[in-house]
């Protein structure tokens, strides 16, 4: 392994909380056999492991190439720490062997195009430890191969575009890599380049962790070829020890994924082709329709400066601004909306503890007090933000007509739709969504019904996903939501205005998966005439990633 440039790291001594400060986790034998094996294909082939850390992969490179008769193994490696390059060459001495090992930042070095095989585990930095020249380094070399990664970008991305460039138009890539590959926002760039540039792109994913004492998933990103590739081919074990078994040929069904302008999720090799098949199936036999068959969805108010325009009841009463300078406004973030419905009682008390439930809006001949406000924001430098400054004048927000029922972006555990009975404006923390006229009635049990498990599956698919385990669903995400269509609804709704009591207290006890249970089996199950057993795979499913993306929070959070 690697460590990326200007970390402040110690040369010495390398403990286990330097190695992981840096990203060096060392790789089981069993995955660089394994790895080795599969893309190093001719006693000829050139191999370089550009994160080489103590040489774990140029060892089994050199006893592949061995085993294939190579007289002279032709072996190139790269890492940023001295010692563990020092190591790496040792390494390769022990076993009779020699490779050209050099101390230096992988993104300094230009892609040649000539190795055969591409093997290694890039590091995996924490995002505070990966920036200033290094981030920099990193997200120039994959810019400049096409490949735009965002600053929430981790250190392996860049070491995947940049490591393929390396490679000969036939060339094999074969990576350990953290399973966020599949479904973070920041990788959906790289996924759609693995995509392009490869004939064939396999992954192989474990039930169980592969490194001791790591908490980190990862999978085994084996691509070859020039591209494009169908899809992905995944092949899943229990742990490292099937590799020596795998017949990845043999046991890697092809999954289709879409090559969209978001780099489509794969979530898919996570759930695997059958289970998306049902979802599908199940959607279809119960008559699910999208949000946005339901009606129009918004982003909310973008004020360009909340902390001024939003305020407490007890700030406005201080500013002594007028009730006809001020509309009701849902606090900004959406932790409160956890109920089915935001009431008017709701409002009130988060008034009495503080939060800021108004919004600035002076009519065209602001009161004295307001005019002072204003002044003062002025003096903040409040108007010199973008969307402040574009509009005139800059203290008026355009406004979002008030919504039927607001939908939670930011996820934590599951997004929520809740009815607006208290009439607020929502800030564009929160989606608004506004009801077709004639559905108004039946739309408003929609709460419910999205938190079915076919629904909250089908969020986890359609909205993306984040390192720190949150789920983001923007407007064009939360059009695609799988509901009940009207009609289906209309079937179901005497059964689920006799649940909803039930499912409020549930969720105001926090019991989200005690809640969900009951609702698959009044409307899926009772209402829709789904199959029990169906029903529980896909509620099962959506469990799964559900933990998985909770797992990455915690792992955050540490």
């Amino acid at each position: 392994m690697t460590s990326p440039p200007d970390l402040g790291l110690p040369a010495a001594p390398d403990t286990d909380a330097a190695r992981k400060s840096r990203g060096a986790f060392f790789t089981p034998a069993a995955l660089t056999r394994f790895m080795c094996a599969w893309a190093i294909r001719s006693p000829t082939d050139a191999v370089l492991e550009p994160s080489c850390g103590d040489a774990a992969f140029l060892v089994a490179a050199a006893e592949r190439l061995r085993e294939l008769g190579a007289a002279r193994p032709r072996l190139r490696g790269y890492d940023l720490h001295a010692p563990s390059v020092a190591a790496a060459r040792a390494a390769l001495t022990d076993i009779g062997a020699v490779g050209a090992i050099e101390a230096r930042d992988f993104f300094a070095v230009d892609a040649s195009a000539s190795i055969d095989a591409v093997v290694g585990n890039p590091p995996y930095v924490r995002f505070h430890a990966f920036s200033g020249d290094a981030r920099a380094s990193a997200l120039a070399r994959a810019h400049a191969h096409g490949v735009k990664l965002s600053q929430l970008a981790n250190v392996w991305a860049a070491f995947v575009v940049h490591a393929a460039h390396f490679l000969r138009p036939d060339g094999r890539l074969a990576l350990v890599l953290p399973a966020v590959l599949l479904t973070v926002n920041y990788a959906a760039p790289v996924r759609r380049f693995l995509i392009r540039r490869f004939a064939r792109v396999r992954l192989v994913m474990f039930r169980e962790r592969v490194f001791p004492g790591v908490l980190e998933e990862v999978v085994l990103l084996l691509a070859e070829g020039r591209g494009p590739a169908p899809g992905l081919e995944v092949t899943r074990l229990t742990n490292a020890s099937d590799l020596a078994d795998a017949e990845l040929d043999a046991a890697a069904p092809t999954v289709r994924v879409a090559d969209d302008d978001g780099g489509a999720k794969w979530t898919a090799a996570l759930l695997g082709a059958a289970t998306i098949a049902e979802h599908r199936a199940l959607l279809r036999q119960a008559d699910f329709a999208a949000l946005r068959d339901w009606g129009a969805v918004e982003l909310g108010i973008v004020t360009g400066g909340n902390k001024f325009f939003t305020l407490s009841a007890a700030q406005a009463e201080r500013l002594g601004l007028r009730d006809d300078e001020l509309l009701p406004v849902s606090p900004s973030g959406s932790r409160h909306l956890r109920d089915l419905e935001l009431s008017a009682a709701d409002l009130r008390a988060l008034a009495s503890r503080g939060r800021a439930t108004r919004l600035f809006y002076p009519p065209g001949d602001p009161s004295p007090q307001a005019l002072a406000y204003i002044r003062d924001g002025e003096a903040r430098g409040v108007h010199r933000a973008y969307k402040c400054r574009i509009r005139a004048p800059w203290w008026r927000v355009p406004l979002v007509e008030v919504a039927d029922l607001l939908l939670t972006y930011m996820n934590g555990d599951a997004p929520r739709l809740v009815a607006n009975v208290a009439g607020v404006h929502v800030l564009n923390s929160v989606h608004g969504v506004r009801l077709r006229p004639e559905l108004r009635e039946l739309g408003a049990l929609l709460p419910v019904a999205l938190l079915s498990s076919l629904s909250l599956l089908g969020a986890e698919l359609v909205g993306r996903s984040y390192g720190g385990g949150i789920l983001k669903i923007e407007p064009s995400e939360a059009r695609r939501l799988p509901l009940p269509s009207p009609a289906g609804l209309a079937r179901a709704q005497q059964a689920l205005r006799e649940l909803r009591p039930q499912v409020a207290d549930l969720l105001r006890q926090g019991a989200l998966e005690r809640a969900v249970e009951a609702i698959d089996e009044r409307l899926l199950v009772r209402s829709l005439g789904l199959e029990r057993g169906a029903v529980r795979a896909i509620h099962e499913a959506w469990l799964d990633l559900k933990a998985r993306r909770a797992a990455r929070a915690r792992r955050v959070r540490r």
